[in-house]
């Protein structure tokens, strides 16, 4: 039998302190939580003091600029190791939208069972995106087709020059075995480019990229 996952250090943002008190009893033994937080400001500050592997991560909270969970993802955005995963009561387009481009890896309701939770919690702290199945629409809809605003320059600032050239080519239409001759790299090497490329622009396919990289003009 293989070795249980190790337990990831969670930070719980919720304004509801018993639902902070009940997901902490549920995940007990799953995650160990090292912090608390209710407003923008305690999320922020709590964040930047444990350094969390994943923040639980409430939408809608008071303080701050008026910004709720969006804003306190924003606001840690030098802390690269802290992945946040919004789970909130609301299954709204636009609250689902404006949290995933402020950085957060992943969405789910509230509705969602504890073993489910508990490996949502795992993926996310592994780099994974995860959304509750309804709400991974509004993320493909906004990301792929523009129809929730314009995608912001900062994220193409992500990719490093090979990544952008690699995602230039993708978009063109070539093979992964035409890439890596172009390249001089191994058809292994451009798979591990593609494969962060759609993970920082947050994107699910081939598809999705091209149509992200036509709607810049940089193919």
């Amino acid at each position: 039998m293989g070795e249980a996952p190790a337990l990831r250090r969670v930070v719980i943002i919720d304004d509801h302190g018993i639902f902070r008190a009940g997901l902490k009893a549920e995940m007990a033994g799953r995650v160990e939580v090292v912090g608390e937080g209710h407003d923008v400001e305690t999320a922020i500050a709590v964040v930047r003091r444990e350094h969390p592997e994943v923040v639980l991560l409430d939408v809608h909270l008071p303080g701050g600029t008026g910004g709720g969970g969006a804003e306190v993802v924003r606001a840690c955005r030098d802390l690269p190791e802290v992945k946040f995963l919004a789970i909130s009561v609301s299954d709204q387009a636009a609250d689902v939208v404006s949290v995933i481009r402020a950085g957060a890896r992943g969405y789910v309701t509230k509705t969602i069972s504890t073993a489910d939770l508990g490996d949502a919690v795992q993926a996310v702290a592994t780099g994974d995106a995860v959304f509750s199945p309804r709400l991974a629409g509004f993320v493909l809809d906004a990301f792929g087709t523009g129809a929730v605003g314009d995608v912001r320059d900062e994220e193409l600032d992500r990719l490093s020059a090979r990544e952008v050239e690699v995602m230039r080519l993708i978009a063109r239409g070539y093979t992964y075995r035409e890439i890596a001759g172009e390249l001089f790299i191994s058809i292994k090497t451009v798979e591990t480019h593609v494969s962060k490329v759609l993970r920082k622009l947050q994107l699910s396919s081939r598809h999705e990229l091209t149509r992200w990289a036509e709607q810049r003009r940089i193919v």
